[in-house]
Parts: C-alpha cells; sequence; structure tokens
C-alpha cells in the first residue's frame, strides 16, 4: 500500500453538476495519488460515474476546478482528457457494434495516426496486443456485435489501455466478467499500478474493493461523504457512509428440497438445443431459486433466450406451467426504451389491460404502478421523467416493476445486480425471496458466485453450452464451481 505522504497526482474540488432540478454533485471533491489504485464508491445516484464523466472529458462540470500534478486543467471534451493521459471504461459500454474490434480501438485514438488509406495489417498489429492483454484472443477484424456483453467490457478496457493513459477510470469494470476473466482485470491492474497509473476503480463490490484497493472515496447524495484508507476499515464502515446509516442485510432464505418432491415441475427442459445450446436437461419447481453459473459465452443468457422464445429450438423439448419473463443481461439495449418515461416503460407489457379502445387509461396505469414502486424502493424524479435519467439500480427496478405488473409464472433474472449499490442489491434479494414465497419460479444467472451461493436452492454450471455441473446449494463451493466453469471437474457434480 501507498504511504500517505505521496503528493496528489489528480485533484478536483467543489465539483458541482446539476440536471435541471436534480443535483448530481453538490461541491464533491476528490484525490488521487501516482500509482495508486482509488476506489470511488456510492449508492446509485450518488454522483460516481457523474464524477467519473467529468474527468474524462465527457460531460461538462458546471462549477469547480481539476489540477494535475499541482497544475490547473481543463477537460472539455475525451480528446481533452486523452491528451493530459486520462482514459475511462464506462459502465454502459460506448462501442460501435457494427465496427470491428479493431476499429473500436483505433477510431477516435491519438496513439493511431489515421490516414486517408490504413492498412488492414498495421491495424492488426496495433490492436492485437492489447487484446491479447485482457484475453480476447479473437479476430481483430470480428464486429463488435458479435462479442457477448462480457466481452464487449473486455475490448472497451482495451481500447482504454492501448491509449497509454496515466490515470485509468474504471466504471463498474468487472459487472459482465465471471470470475476468470475479472482475475486477468486484477493481474492488469497490479502490472499497470507497478507502471504508476493511477486507478479510479468505481465498483460496488467490497471482495474487490478490499483486494486491490489503497484508498476509498465514498459518495452520498452528490457530496463527499469520506476519504479512507482501504487497509484501516471495514466493509461496515463503508457501508455507514454509502448510506448514511447501519444496513441490515437480508438474510438468505432458501426452499425446502424435500417439498419439490411432491409436485410437479414448474418447467422441464429436456436435451435442450440451440445454436449456443447442447443438450441442457434441468426442472424449475414452484418457489425455487435455481441458479446459473458458467463463464462468458458459456451459454448462460442464451438459456434465457430459448427459455423465451428469442433463439430458436433446434431439438428437445420444452414444458412450462405458465409465462415466463425475462429481465435480459443488458438493461440499456435489451429491456428499456431510454428515451420513453419510467411509467411507459414499467407498464409496457400489460398495456393490453390499461387501454380501452386503443387508448391508455393514465390514471389507472398510474394507480397500478403506485405499490410496485414501493415495493421496490424504485425511486425517480417523476413518472414522466425519461428513463435515462434514472440511475443504474433504479432502471433495473423499473424493469422489474415491469414483471412484477406482469406477474409472471416463471421469471429469467439474467445479472440482475449488475452494476447496481449495495442497498439496491438487498432490494432485489428481498424480492427474489418475496417471489419465491408466493410460488414464483426463479432462474437467477449471476456473475457472482457469493450471490448465487446466497440466494439459489440449486446451481447449474453451463461450460460451452453444456450442463457441466449441478449442486444443492448447502453442498457447493466457489471452487467447486469454478472448476466446473472451466471444465477441470466435470465430474464434481452431485444430483440434487
Amino acid at each position: 500500500m501507498h504511504n500517505v505522504s505521496l503528493p496528489e497526482h489528480l485533484q478536483a474540488v467543489a465539483i458541482t453538476k446539476r440536471y435541471g432540478g436534480v443535483c448530481a454533485l453538490n461541491a464533491a471533491s476528490f484525490s488521487l495519488r501516482a500509482g495508486e489504485v482509488h476506489a470511488l464508491m456510492g449508492e446509485n445516484g450518488a454522483g460516481k460515474s457523474t464524477l467519473a464523466r467529468i474527468l474524462a472529458g465527457s460531460t461538462p462540470a458546471d462549477g469547480g476546478s481539476i489540477s494535475l500534478d499541482g497544475a490547473p486543467v481543463r477537460i472539455a471534451s475525451p480528446l481533452d482528457a486523452q491528451r493530459l493521459g486520462i482514459g475511462i471504461v464506462y459502465q454502459e459500454l460506448d462501442l460501435f457494434p457494427h465496427l470491428t474490434l479493431a476499429e473500436n480501438i483505433v477510431i477516435g485514438n491519438l496513439h493511431f495516426p489515421e490516414g486517408q488509406w490504413i492498412a488492414p495489417s498495421r491495424m492488426r498489429a496495433f490492436c492485437a496486443p492489447f487484446l491479447d492483454q485482457v484475453g480476447l484472443h479473437m479476430d481483430p477484424f470480428l464486429p463488435a456485435a458479435a462479442l457477448s456483453i462480457g466481452q464487449r467490457q473486455l475490448l472497451v478496457i482495451a481500447r482504454a489501455l492501448s491509449m497509454d493513459a496515466r490515470i485509468l477510470l474504471l466504471d463498474e469494470p468487472t459487472s459482465s466478467l465471471f470470475d476468470d476473466a475479472a482475475e486477468r482485470l486484477f493481474a492488469l491492474i497490479a502490472t499497470l499500478k507497478s507502471r504508476g497509473v493511477s486507478i479510479v476503480y468505481v465498483s460496488h463490490k467490497m471482495d474487490e474493493i478490499f483486494r486491490i484497493c489503497d484508498r476509498a472515496t465514498v459518495l452520498r447524495d452528490g457530496a463527499t461523504a469520506g476519504t479512507v484508507e482501504v487497509p484501516h476499515t471495514t466493509p461496515a464502515e463503508l457501508i455507514r457512509l454509502m448510506v448514511g446509516r447501519e444496513l441490515q442485510l437480508a438474510p438468505r432464505g432458501m426452499s425446502s428440497p424435500a417439498s419439490r418432491n411432491s409436485e410437479e415441475p414448474l418447467l422441464t427442459a429436456s436435451n435442450l438445443c440451440t445454436a449456443k445450446l447442447k443438450n441442457v436437461s434441468f426442472d424449475l419447481y414452484r418457489g425455487e431459486v435455481l441458479g446459473i453459473a458458467g463463464l462468458v459465452g458459456s451459454g448462460r443468457s442464451a438459456l434465457g433466450a430459448a427459455l423465451t422464445g428469442m433463439d430458436r429450438i433446434t431439438s428437445g423439448t420444452l414444458t412450462h406451467a405458465g409465462a415466463i419473463g425475462l429481465l435480459p443481461e443488458d438493461r440499456r439495449l435489451q429491456g428499456l426504451m431510454m428515451r420513453m418515461s419510467v411509467l411507459e416503460n414499467a407498464t409496457l407489457a400489460v398495456l393490453g389491460r390499461l387501454s380501452r379502445f386503443g387508448w391508455i387509461r393514465r390514471q389507472e396505469e398510474q394507480s397500478e404502478l403506485a405499490p410496485v414502486m414501493r415495493r421496490l424502493a424504485l425511486t425517480c424524479p417523476s413518472l414522466a421523467a425519461p428513463v435515462s435519467q434514472l440511475s443504474g439500480g433504479n432502471q433495473q427496478k423499473v424493469l422489474l416493476a415491469r414483471w412484477l405488473l406482469r406477474n409472471p409464472a416463471i421469471l429469467f433474472l439474467d445479472d440482475p445486480t449488475r452494476g447496481i449499490d449495495i442497498a439496491a442489491k438487498q432490494d432485489i434479494y428481498r424480492l427474489i425471496q418475496e417471489l419465491a414465497a408466493v410460488g414464483t419460479g426463479l432462474i437467477l444467472v449471476s456473475s457472482e458466485l457469493p450471490e448465487l451461493l446466497r440466494c439459489c436452492d440449486r446451481i447449474l454450471v453451463l461450460h460451452e453450452g453444456r450442463l457441466a455441473a449441478r449442486f444443492a446449494a448447502a453442498e457447493a463451493t466457489q471452487e467447486k464451481i469454478m472448476n466446473a466453469a472451466t471444465n477441470v471437474a466435470a465430474n464434481a457434480a452431485q444430483p440434487c
């Protein structure tokens, strides 16, 4: 860890930012030392991503000052930030999906001078080392649209590395990465740190914070709540700084395996095959939370696409007793209409019962949504506000509200806590328990193994589209799941 006497490399003082009547940052201050990994923490909506975007030049501040190595600087655009050696990996990935991996890396990159003609061999030579660094051993001329969301996250990290940043802002960088890719990222962060690169690490994952970070600054309601030395603090203290109170963590609730033997399953998949799945078989019972683990590209999201009809089932059978809802992996691209209002997004799946003769009954629409909002602790400026103005956690709650209004018998949750804060996670964990308690069958995909172990009754592990293992949650460990996910011990499963 770094000595506290080291000089500050970057300082942001009294940064203020307003969006209409909403104050995103209220005289927030932040400092970064050379060669440190500094966590930036806070609940969703606390201002973390806004501060990161201001430092990266993509959002102008309304007030305050920024200095680099003691000299005042003006960061009016991403190019200004790049010239100053500041790079960023956004939580909501800013890629051109129809361009190739290589084109996404070199476009606007000051370290790759563009000319009228660019030889593909030159692009390949420039991009390949950075793709290799993050573990994307792929053809640089593959379209970015062909990548999974986890692979896209690695591509954005590769792009940031190619810009030779002295300060690297990472906004929830492991939110879509399974443990193997996350380990590769941690090793990369250690290497960059040893070279004197300063890293701002925005994350809600306590285990990561205490593993790799030197200091942590906590924002609350747009203001700086405090900065602590990570080795000398505790998770409880960080949570207290984040929420301003002691947070009672919801206890784990599990259904009884014995009760499943006396009833028919809600859903049965037998030798299910699609373009990405190979002979996957399992049952889901009423009131059960069934976890799905696996590496990026293992078929976790493909399973949800198959169950909900988005991917064609080429062979095998699927039977289910009731409607299936899907909370998708990428809420912005696959779930939400970002320019539409909170109300419009939440009620989209039940407009049939809220309309008459083609006209939506707005008063009834609002009255149906109100108790669901309270149940989810969903906060927003107004129901008419565009959903794009909400924090990541509240955007996720809008999607959950859509399915609570629809009330499906089976709900497939694809990484539902990706990129959301610890308080919002607790709200979602409680909701999962409540839904299971009333008989909803839930399938929970997660990149966080502790989350699966905490929430699920059973856990299935996928490897390259096949079912590699199945565990009773009480018998599962992170090591067993990882062994199965990486195919180290394909026979480690115990029938359950």
